[in-house]
């Protein structure tokens, strides 16, 4: 039996761009994990979308996505542990006009200062990324928990 080749149907990006995205999700998930949030809600688009299965409905614009993610950064300082976002397997496709779709897993760690390490979910993100003023920005996020229904 023989297997046919793969077909690729997605448009590839350059290696440029494609280094240039993996940067961009390292200072972003960085400035997450390091409680910086002005920093990680900056790479949001003002009118952004943050959707996830772990809510009901998905936070829309900077604000309130800047709201949620200092309210769970308080939560986490208060309790005393240190999350981690582990990107992987990112794909980049060059999405409809001068879009990006940047899809990645995310293993997500939760450490109690002095405790052990655990991984806390399994997440598969699938952002669309714009460029403005020269840098990358998220207009619209999908997180599906993998624990979670998707629906």
């Amino acid at each position: 039996m023989t297997q046919a080749p793969h077909q690729q149907k997605e448009t590839a990006v350059s290696a440029v761009l494609y280094a240039e995205v993996q940067q961009f999700y390292g200072r972003h998930m960085r400035a997450m994990d390091e409680c910086r949030v002005a920093d990680w809600t900056g790479d949001f688009m003002p009118e952004a979308v943050f959707a996830t299965n772990a809510r009901p409905e998905p936070q829309r614009g900077r604000v309130e996505i800047t709201d949620n993610a200092e309210a769970a950064a308080r939560q986490l300082q208060e309790k005393g542990t240190l999350r981690r976002h582990c990107v992987t397997t990112l794909e980049v496709q060059q999405g409809t006009g001068s879009t990006l779709l940047a899809r990645t897993y995310a293993l997500i760690t939760r450490t109690v200062v002095g405790g052990r390490s655990e991984l806390e979910f399994v997440c598969t993100c699938e952002d669309v990324l714009v460029r403005h003023e020269g840098r990358l920005f998220i207009q619209h996020r999908q997180v599906y928990r993998d624990d979670l229904p998707k629906d």
